[in-house]
């Protein structure tokens, strides 16, 4: 049912001032409240629209080449001067759709960085069932990293009991779960990540069996020997370079890489050479790149394995959260720089 009136108010929103290339700068993106909204969905709109009130944005790595001239069609270049969309938590406000009423709770890829939004397609929302966990969690381990993590361990790395997983950029939103997924399938895990106090944390509240600050090693392929002296069954790949080059010379036999994202390579103007790529030949190795999106059709999979796992404290997860949109544009830059730990969010409002 959709309100009968509403009230007019400036709507903050973080726009794209100009595209990016190389390192993101906080001065490519700025907040405006330039723009009014009145707090219902406006006459002339499709029927079907709705307005919400977003509470929660999600800062993931993919984000950077949608901040650039991107080359891939499934992550489109943000709009110059518009506000700059992504994963998120929202709150119906109005509503002429018949399946989402005032006061749902929604997550979406397609939440716009502004405090309200009207949704003229919410096909492709979904709605927020379980409200005994944080809100906040549906931009992370109930939303698309724990899909991410989830799938692309359990499906494309078809994982053993007693089998030796490495995992890069470990600590974040991705990483901290997949090596937690890999614990409770048995195997013994292995990550990377960018600071001392990151590998503590692998170690203490994540509860890998080790990790290393690659920032300190000068020699990756010596490193992972060590850490592996039988070699890699599972390998989930973060970062990309030099990294998944190492990688490739210590994997085992038949042994398997899950390809979520390559963010070391995301700010170079020209990516890094990978020459250890006959290993896939010679060891048998199954290398299979995937998104998030691959899974959707199967959130409900996701919500029966994880949400018991949260509320029975067998799996931790770690948010940074930054208070406002006035703190986003920093927020989604220091993601680039490993400043986050943890999953990186912005609280817009707390419903």
């Amino acid at each position: 049912m959709a309100n009968d009136g509403g009230q007019v108010r400036r709507n903050k929103q973080v726009k794209l001032k100009e595209y990016v290339k190389g390192f993101p700068k906080e001065s490519d993106l700025y907040v405006t409240s330039d723009s009014t909204i009145e707090l219902r969905v406006p006459d002339g709109s499709p029927e079907g629209a709705i307005l919400v009130k977003n509470l929660y944005l999600s800062c993931d790595p993919y984000m950077r080449n949608r901040l650039g001239e991107s080359k891939y069609a499934e992550s489109p270049s943000y709009l110059l001067d518009a506000p700059i969309s992504g994963f998120g938590v929202s709150k119906v406000v109005d509503s002429k759709h018949p399946n989402f009423k005032i006061d749902d709770l929604l997550w979406s890829s397609r939440i716009q960085w502004e405090e309200y939004s009207v949704i003229t397609k919410p096909e492709g929302f979904f709605k927020i069932q379980h409200t005994d966990v944080p809100l906040s969690y549906y931009t992370g381990i109930l939303g698309m990293p724990g899909i991410t993590a989830y799938f692309g361990f359990h499906d494309i790395c078809s994982p053993k009991k007693g089998e030796y997983v490495f995992i890069s950029a470990a600590s974040g939103a991705v990483g901290q779960l997949v090596g937690q997924f890999a614990k409770l399938t048995g195997c013994y895990v292995v990550g990377s990540a960018g600071s001392k106090e990151k590998v503590e944390l692998l170690k203490t509240k994540f509860g890998f069996d080790d990790a290393f600050n690659y920032k300190e090693v000068n020699d990756l392929d010596a490193t992972l020997k060590r850490f592996f002296p039988e070699g890699i069954d599972i390998y989930f790949e973060n970062v990309g370079g030099k990294m998944l080059d190492a990688v490739l010379l210590n994997m085992r036999v038949h042994g398997r890489i899950a390809v979520c994202g390559m963010i070391s390579q995301y700010n170079l103007d020209r990516p890094e050479p990978v020459y250890n790529l006959a290993t896939v030949i010679y060891k048998r190795v199954r290398l299979a790149g995937f998104v998030s999106f691959d899974f959707f059709s199967r959130y409900s999979e996701l919500l029966d394995a994880v949400l018991p796992y949260i509320r029975e404290k067998k799996i931790n997860y770690l948010e940074d959260v930054a208070e406002g949109l006035d703190s986003g544009p920093a927020a989604l830059v220091g993601l680039f720089s490993g400043r986050n730990i943890g999953k990186q969010v912005v609280a817009v409002a707390h419903e």
